[in-house]
């Protein structure tokens, strides 16, 4: 499937066939495009917390308000972040760099981040939205779907995986085999209406 036809063909899907598993090649392909996803001074925040026990599930369902996407769907993957990522050994995120390039870049990425804790934040939640997309363009390459979620408390669902402090949930993904198809879009806004040409 090439991009294009991915981006729109990919919709979110509440309804997935229960019985339907991906086979671990497919599951480390997903994932092998995940980490190929951009992130600023190449942190690499985001954690994938894959849900594959059965009783678990469940609970995270019972935490999602009963949608039953999250126990139908062939994988359930928690989107997840490490906000402090960056103070971490940053030496790891270019060490096949130039040496120039990491003398460089690992003191810059430990100034920019310093103090400023919104930056540190907003920063691992752009990294882990930009690694679901690609999930689920991934999927979507795949002849899967998907269904990007919030709907669920977090922190229940925080406590049931034994998410660190430091980490935030981003966004929970289960990816299968649709049973039924997405309803039609509900309107998108015109791109006068969003594409602006120099400031507002």
């Amino acid at each position: 499937m090439d991009l294009f036809t991915a981006i729109s063909e990919r919709r979110s899907i509440k309804h997935f066939n229960p019985s339907h598993q991906l086979n671990d090649a497919e599951v480390a392909t997903l994932f092998e495009q995940a980490l190929l996803s951009p992130t600023s001074y190449n942190i690499q925040h985001w954690r994938f917390v894959r849900i594959t026990d059965n009783k678990l599930r469940q609970d995270i369902r019972a935490a999602a308000w009963d949608q039953a996407q999250v126990t139908d769907a062939s994988e359930l993957v928690l989107i997840c972040a490490d906000t402090n990522a960056w103070q971490k050994s940053p030496e790891r995120y270019w060490r096949d760099a130039p040496q120039a390039a990491q003398d460089m870049l690992v003191p810059m990425l430990q100034d920019f981040y310093q103090g400023r804790e919104w930056i540190q934040r907003d920063e691992a939640i752009r990294s882990g939205a930009m690694a679901a997309q690609t999930l689920m363009l991934a999927a979507k390459a795949l002849g899967y779907d998907s269904c990007p979620m919030i709907g669920f408390d977090q922190d229940k669902v925080a406590e049931l995986i034994n998410l660190p402090d430091d980490h935030i949930l981003v966004m929970m993904l289960p990816i299968g085999k649709a049973l039924k198809a997405a309803n039609g879009r509900g309107g998108q806004l015109p791109l006068q209406d969003v594409v602006l040409n120099n400031g507002f």
